[in-house]
C-alpha cells in the first residue's frame, strides 16, 4: 500500500461530528494549522538513519559490519544527504573512532575493527546521523548499544548480582561476585579487595576471600545515603598467575528505588470521565519490572485493581468521582512496595481516546465534564491526525454533548505511529494521544535454499526473493548469516528496519525488546503496543511551535559531498575578493580552481576523496600573493545524544556473551600459531627512555609496566589505547590515577609526559601512535621526587620515537615551512571499503585446510539487488559449527516500501 506523502483531507467529516454552515472563521484557523504544519514539513523534511548489523554483540579482535540506510518521507531512499557519520562511543561517551560515509541512492556500508590494542571488555554505543538531520536535535540520531567481549585479555569471568535492603534510614548494598577462570574453574580461596567508587568520591572499601566455589559476598551500608547512579563497585582478586586482575561493575541497576508512572489517555484525569490510565514500572536500570496494585479513594475504599501485562506496563480504568482524591499503592516484583504520585484529578477539561482494536477503523471518543461543556457547548474543535510528518487527516466539529463518539478509516494512514491531536477554535491543542497503525503491508521477502540442510563447509546457495502486492520488486538489501550454536540472542531485543523505521525513531524515550511487537502479530502484542504508546511521548514537531512560528531555522546544511570551505585574507586581515585558489588532491588526480566573493570567501563543492588523503591549496596566482593568508573552515564538533539506549547494556558481559567468548578464543588461538624465529641480526639500536630527560631521571631504572610500540598497531586514539593497555592504572574525570591508591581513597592524578614534557592526559589525542616507540608506567616514585615537583602520584612516560636531524639550507628551510598562502591538509575523507572475507573450499574435506573455521557470522552482504524478477542469488560456504544458521534480510525499495525476513537452515 503506497501513500502520497501529503495527503489533506479539507473536507472531510466524520458521519457523527455536526458542521455548522456557518464556520468561516473556524475554517481559517484549521487552514492555517494545516498550511503551518504543511510549511514545516516541507520547510525541513524528516530524515532519518538506520544501520543494519551483521550480529547484536562482538568481541575485541572482530569487525563490526554494518549497512546505513537513509531515508526520508514515507521511508523513500533520502535525496538529501550524501554523507553519513558514524561514531563509536566508549563506554563513558569518548570517541574511539569516527567514520565518515559515502551515500549513493539512500544507502551506504562500511566497517569498524576492533583491534585488541584499541578496545576493551564494555558497553559502548554507536550513534549515527546526516549533518542536516542537527537541525531537528541529537534526539533523531540512531542509536544503538553495542556490548564487546574480551576472550583474549580477559584471564577470568566475573559474575556479579546485586541487591538492596533496609538498613534502618540506609540502605545495604550486597553484591555476590562468582570468580571463574577461562575453563569455567572456580577461582577459589583468592584475596579480593574491593571499593565503592563515585566521582572524586570514595564510599566504601574492604577485603575478603573467595570460598570454594569462586563466590564471595560483599555488602556495605550506605550511611550517606548518596546516589550510587554514576557508582562503581571496583574489585581486585589475584588469579592463579599471581597477578592482580581488576573488574569493575556499575552499581546504578540498585542506584534508587523502582519506579511507576500512570497516564491518563489524553493527559488528564477528570471528574465524572471514565478514563483508561496506562502505567509504566521499571528498575533503576530504566528495565521494565512487574507490579500489581490497588487505587483507594480519600476513604481508604479500593477503587480499583492492577497488575502489569507486559514489561512492567499495564492499563486499567477510572471514573473518578468530584470531591474525590485517590492513592495508589503497589507492590514490585521484588517484593518492595510504594505509593507513588497519582495523576490529580482535574475539572472543565475534555480527553480524547482511542480504541484500536479494530482492524479497519480508528475508534475515537471525545469527553468532556459538565463544566468544560458548559464553557464550550456550540465551540468549534479541529482533529488533526498527522503520519510520518505530514498531516493525513483533519476534520472539525461542533461541541454539542459531553461525549461523541466517531471512526476514522485506518486506510487513510500509512502503516506507523499517527499523531492525533484535539484543538479548540483558536487552534490550542488540548488533548493527544498516538496510536500504532499495522496494515502488514511490508515487502515479501522469502529465502529459499538449493538444500534443506547442509554439511560443514559445503557450498550453500541461496535466492533472495522481494514482492510487492503480489508483484515482483526491485529493492536493495542486506543480508547477514551467522551461526546461532555461537550468537544466541534474544530475537525480541532486536533492533531491526521495522522497529526502528516505523516505531522508536518516532517516539521519545526508550523501548525494552521493540522487536517483541513485530515478531507475535496477535491481539495481545497490538494491546501492548497500544499501552506501550500512551506511556511514551511523541517527538516530532511540537504544534506550540508551528502554530506561534517557531519553527526551527535551517542552521545545518544539506551535505552532498566534501566541501573544503575557507577564507583569503591580506597580511593586514582584509578580506580578498575576486582572489585565485587551487586545490590539487594528488590521491585522485584532482586539480580545479575557484574565486573568492567580496567577503574572500571559498569553497570547493562535492569533493569525494579517501580518509587521509593529502589536500593541498594554494593562492600563490594573485597578485602581490606573499601577502595573502588561507584559512580552512574546521569541521564543526558534534554534540553527544543522551543514551536512550543505555538499558540495553550488559552487567554479566563473560556470562551471557559466553557461547560467543569461547570461540571468540579458540578463533583467536587459530590465528596466533608460534611459528619459527629466524635471528638475522643482533645489532644493538638505543631507545629512547625517560632516562634521556632530566626532570624524570629520577624515576626507577624498571618501570612498572611497559606499552611497546608493537602493542599500538591499529591503535586509532593513543588516549584510549592507554587507557586499555595501562596495567595499575585507572582513568576517571579525564585523569589517570593510580588503581590501588584510588581505589583506597588517594585521588592524586597521575603525571602524563610527552617527550618528557608534562601534559595533560587529554593532550594524547593529538600525539599520533605511530609516532610512540614505547610508553613507561610508574605506580610509585620511590625517590619522590617526580611527585613533589607535579604534585602527582605515578608517571605515565610517553617515549616518542627520535627523528634523525640533518642540515638543511635557509631555501630547504623556507620550502619546509612553506607559505602562508600556501595549505597542506589532511581531512576526514571518506572511510574506504572493506569486502567481508569468504573462504573457498573445494574437493573432499581431507584435502581442505586443517585449521577450524570457526566463523560465527558465516556471511554478510550489503549490497543484495533484486532484479525485474524479484530475485537474487547468493552463495557462500559454511563454516565448521553444526547447527541452526540463520540468515536475515533486511531492506527496502525505491518507493520506500521496506522489510525484513528470517530464515534458519541446519548445519549438521
Amino acid at each position: 500500500m503506497r501513500f502520497f506523502r501529503f495527503v489533506f483531507i479539507l473536507s472531510l467529516f466524520l458521519s457523527l461530528f455536526y458542521l455548522p454552515v456557518s464556520a468561516q472563521n473556524n475554517s481559517e484557523v484549521l487552514n492555517q494549522l494545516l498550511a503551518k504544519s504543511a510549511k514545516a514539513y516541507t520547510d525541513l523534511p524528516i530524515e532519518k538513519v538506520y544501520l543494519h548489523f551483521d550480529k547484536p554483540y562482538y568481541a575485541v579482535g572482530d569487525t563490526i559490519w554494518f549497512k546505513a540506510y537513509v531515508t526520508t518521507g514515507i521511508h523513500q531512499p533520502s535525496l538529501i544527504s550524501k554523507i553519513v557519520y558514524v561514531h563509536f562511543l566508549a563506554p563513558h561517551d569518548s570517541l574511539v573512532q569516527s567514520l565518515k560515509l559515502q551515500v549513493k541512492n539512500g544507502v551506504t556500508w562500511g566497517h569498524i575493527a576492533l583491534s585488541q590494542n584499541s578496545y576493551k571488555k564494555g558497553n559502548y554505543r554507536i550513534v549515527a546521523y546526516t549533518n542536516y538531520m542537527n537541525n531537528l536535535g541529537v534526539a533523531y540520531f540512531f542509536n544503538k548499544s553495542i556490548t564487546l567481549g574480551d576472550a583474549i585479555n580477559n584471564p577470568l569471568s566475573a559474575q556479579v548480582s546485586l541487591k538492596t535492603s533496609a538498613s534502618g534510614k540506609s540502605n545495604k548494598i550486597s553484591a555476590g561476585i562468582l570468580y571463574k577462570d577461562n575453563e569455567g574453574v572456580p577461582i577459589s580461596e583468592k584475596r579480593v579487595s574491593w571499593s565503592v567508587e563515585r566521582d572524586d568520591e570514595s564510599i566504601a572499601k574492604g577485603k575478603g576471600v573467595t570460598d570454594k566455589n569462586g563466590f564471595i559476598d560483599i555488602s556495605f551500608v550506605n550511611t550517606k545515603n548518596l546516589s550510587l547512579d554514576s557508582a562503581n563497585l571496583v574489585t581486585q582478586i589475584e588469579n592463579r598467575q599471581q597477578k592482580m586482575i581488576t573488574n569493575s561493575f556499575s552499581l546504578k541497576p540498585i542506584s534508587r528505588p523502582n519506579d511507576i508512572q500512570f497516564f491518563p489517555e489524553g493527559g488528564q484525569l477528570i471528574t465524572g470521565v471514565r478514563t483508561k490510565i496506562a502505567f509504566k514500572a521499571i528498575k533503576p536500570d530504566g528495565l521494565g519490572i512487574d507490579v500489581k496494585g490497588t487505587i483507594t479513594d480519600n476513604n481508604n475504599n479500593v477503587v480499583n485493581e492492577f497488575s502489569s501485562t507486559h514489561l512492567g506496563m499495564g492499563a486499567f480504568i477510572l471514573a473518578p468521582e468530584d470531591g474525590k482524591t485517590y492513592t495508589a499503592h503497589v507492590t514490585y516484583a521484588d517484593g518492595t512496595t510504594a505509593n507513588p504520585v497519582f495523576p490529580k484529578v482535574g475539572s472543565d477539561g475534555i480527553a480524547l481516546s482511542v480504541d484500536n482494536s479494530s482492524a479497519d477503523n480508528l475508534n475515537i471518543k471525545l469527553q468532556a465534564d459538565e463544566a468544560f461543556l458548559k464553557d464550550f457547548k456550540g465551540k468549534t474543535f479541529f482533529i488533526i491526525a498527522k503520519s510520518s510528518g505530514a498531516i493525513a487527516f483533519a476534520a472539525k466539529l461542533q461541541l454539542l454533548d459531553a461525549i461523541y463518539n466517531a471512526s476514522i478509516p485506518k486506510s487513510k494512514f500509512p502503516t506507523g505511529i499517527v499523531q492525533l491531536t484535539l484543538f479548540t477554535e483558536d487552534g490550542e491543542p488540548v488533548s493527544e494521544r498516538i496510536a500504532f497503525i499495522q496494515h502488514n503491508d511490508q515487502l515479501n521477502l522469502t529465502v529459499n535454499s538449493d538444500h534443506p540442510g547442509y554439511e560443514t563447509r559445503q557450498l550453500a546457495k541461496l535466492k533472495v526473493t522481494a514482492k510487492n502486492s503480489g508483484q515482483p520488486d526491485e529493492g536493495n538489501f542486506s543480508v547477514s548469516v551467522i551461526d546461532e550454536s555461537k550468537v544466541p540472542f534474544d530475537e525480541d531485543a532486536e533492533t531491526t528496519i521495522l522497529t526502528n523505521l516505523l516505531l522508536t525513531s518516532d517516539i521519545s524515550g526508550y523501548i525494552e525488546k521493540p522487536n517483541y511487537y513485530f515478531n507475535h502479530s496477535d491481539q495481545k502484542t497490538a494491546a501492548d503496543l497500544d499501552i506501550l504508546l500512551q506511556t511514551q511521548g511523541y517527538r516530532r514537531y511540537s504544534y506550540d511551535d508551528i502554530i506561534n512560528n517557531k519553527q526551527r531555522p535551517l542552521v545545518f546544511g544539506v551535505e552532498k559531498g566534501i566541501d573544503i570551505i575557507g577564507t583569503l585574507r591580506s597580511s593586514s586581515g582584509i578580506p580578498v575578493n575576486r582572489g585565485n585558489v587551487h586545490i590539487s588532491i594528488p590521491d585522485k588526480n584532482y586539480f580545479a580552481n575557484t574565486i573568492t566573493n567580496a567577503d574572500g570567501r571559498f569553497i570547493f563543492p562535492n569533493l569525494v576523496f579517501p580518509d587521509s588523503a593529502k589536500v593541498m591549496l594554494s593562492a600563490r596566482d594573485n597578485v602581490r600573493a606573499s601577502d595573502l593568508v588561507l584559512t580552512v573552515d574546521g569541521e564543526p564538533r558534534q554534540s553527544i545524544p543522551i543514551n536512550f539506549a543505555e538499558p540495553d547494556a550488559i552487567t554479566n558481559i563473560d556470562s551471557v556473551l559466553s557461547p560467543y567468548l569461547k570461540n571468540s578464543k579458540i578463533q583467536f588461538n587459530n590465528l596466533h600459531i608460534l611459528k619459527e624465529v629466524v635471528i638475522k641480526d643482533k645489532r644493538i639500536v638505543k631507545t629512547v627512555s625517560h632516562k634521556d630527560y632530566g626532570n624524570l631521571a629520577s624515576l626507577s631504572d624498571q618501570p612498572d609496566h611497559v606499552i611497546k610500540a608493537d602493542q599500538l598497531e591499529g591503535c586509532n586514539s593513543l588516549l584510549e589505547c592507554i587507557k586499555t593497555l595501562a596495567a595499575g592504572m585507572t582513568f576517571e574525570n579525564e585523569n589517570f590515577y593510580v588503581f590501588r591508591d584510588y581505589s583506597q581513597g588517594k585521588k592524586v592524578p597521575t603525571q602524563v609526559f610527552v617527550r618528557g614534557m608534562p601534559v595533560d592526559a587529554s593532550y594524547l589525542q593529538s600525539v599520533d601512535p605511530k609516532t610512540v616507540e614505547s610508553i613507561e608506567i610508574f605506580t610509585k616514585d620511590e625517590m619522590g621526587l617526580v611527585n613533589s615537583a607535579y604534585n602527582s602520584n605515578g608517571a605515565i612516560v610517553v617515549n616518542l620515537r627520535k627523528v634523525e636531524t640533518q642540515k638543511i639550507s635557509f631555501q630547504d628551510l623556507k620550502q619546509l615551512i612553506g607559505s602562508r598562502n600556501e595549505l597542506t591538509l589532511l581531512p576526514k575523507g571518506y572511510e574506504p571499503v572493506k569486502t567481508f572475507y569468504l573462504p573457498r573450499y573445494t574437493g573432499p574435506r581431507t584435502n581442505q585446510p586443517a585449521q577450524i573455521d570457526t566463523r560465527s557470522t558465516i556471511y554478510w552482504n550489503p549490497n543484495i539487488v533484486t532484479d525485474k524478477t524479484g530475485n537474487a542469488d547468493l552463495e557462500y560456504f559454511n563454516a565448521d559449527g553444526k547447527g541452526t544458521y540463520r540468515v536475515t534480510v533486511e531492506g527496502l525499495d525505491q518507493d520506500g516500501n521496506i522489510g525484513r525476513a528470517v530464515y534458519r537452515y541446519v548445519v549438521k
